[in-house]
């Protein structure tokens, strides 16, 4: 598996780039941007979302979706959640049932309420049964991309293949570890971006250290029912992919979820601040299937609901925050 191909140009997708291509004699970088991706190739960076820093000379930036996949032993996926159906199918006559796939995507699909690795597999099943891992944790791109000690996890149902991608991902400032449970690291890195949309408001307001605490703790407990419901391991949610990740995109400054309810406690309506992105707040779509999930499955997730209200319902944020509290009293679990 010398040569890996990168599906998704974002900041994500090139920061994986950067810190992947020393493992890899070639990667190769899909840009759904044509114009991007000239650029990218004469300038060696990616000037729209993650500027300032310098591709490395076997990173080879291209518009054409078949040559990317031309060769590939690993296709690593990091595209948002809306458009992986659709790219997945354009890539259906260039792929090779000897190709490894990973998503490094975190969302669901909100139609299907299926997770990215369910996605990958209905599709590519089509011409085989594929191959398929998922990769999460607590990550920003630009501290990825400057080499600063990361540490995620990969997980598959099968364990050898997820050890493979271990051995072919990890370096110096790049550690992953293995997973048997692709449900709850999906899951965890799924949901933590709904719940930092509300850290995101709970900062906006000036509100303090024991709000935050308890949203972030109460986050997880959802997180945690949800991925248990739906087949996944409670200790899968207190590592990497749930809690840490949770943490990180809660109190972190660089998160894009996070910044998006600081807007909505402004004052400001989810279109504006929407319109007034580059990048895909992956929390905003994923409150509607987090909501019909739990709906589906019993679960309890207020937290999210109240998002959802706030989102689309035009809840203020205060009365959403009033709401929580005042509900019925409970143990905890």
């Amino acid at each position: 598996m010398k040569n890996l191909a990168i599906i998704g140009a974002g900041a994500w997708g090139t920061a994986l780039a950067m810190v992947l291509a020393p493992r890899f004699s070639r990667v190769r970088l899909w840009v759904y941007e044509e114009d991007l991706a000239v650029r990218m190739l004469k300038a060696r960076e990616n000037d729209v979302y993650l500027p300032g820093f310098r591709l490395p000379p076997n990173v080879e930036p291209t518009g054409d979706l078949s040559s990317v996949l031309d060769g590939a032993g690993i296709v690593l996926s990091a595209i948002p959640s809306h458009l992986v159906r659709g790219i997945y199918q354009r890539m259906l006559p260039s792929v090779e049932e000897s190709m490894v796939f990973v998503s490094a995507t975190k969302g669901l699909e909100n139609d299907t309420l299926l997770r990215m690795s369910e996605i990958i597999r209905e599709v590519l099943q089509a011409r085989f049964a594929p191959q398929v891992a998922v990769v999460s944790g607590p990550t920003f791109a630009q501290e990825v991309a400057r080499f600063e000690p990361t540490a995620l996890v990969v997980a598959s149902e099968d364990p050898s293949l997820a050890e493979r991608i271990q051995a072919a991902f990890s370096g110096p400032a790049f550690r992953l570890y293995t997973s048997e449970d692709p449900i709850g690291v999906e899951i965890g890195g799924s949901i933590k971006n709904v719940v930092a949309l509300g850290a995101g408001v709970l900062h906006g307001m000036g509100l303090g250290h024991n709000a935050m605490a308890a949203l972030i703790t109460r986050g997880l407990a959802e997180m945690t029912r949800l991925a248990v419901a739906l087949g996944g391991k409670v200790r899968t949610l207190a590592g990497l992919a749930g809690l840490g990740d949770l943490v990180l995109t809660c109190t972190g400054d660089l998160s894009r979820n996070r910044a998006v309810g600081v807007e909505l406690a402004s004052g400001r309506k989810l279109d504006e601040i929407i319109g007034s992105m580059r990048t895909v707040a992956e929390g905003i779509k994923t409150t509607n299937a987090a909501v019909d999930l739990a709906r589906r499955y019993s679960v309890e997730m207020p937290i999210s609901e109240q998002m959802f209200q706030v989102l689309h319902f035009g809840v203020s944020p205060r009365e959403a925050i009033g709401r929580l509290m005042v509900r019925s009293l409970k143990k905890e679990e």
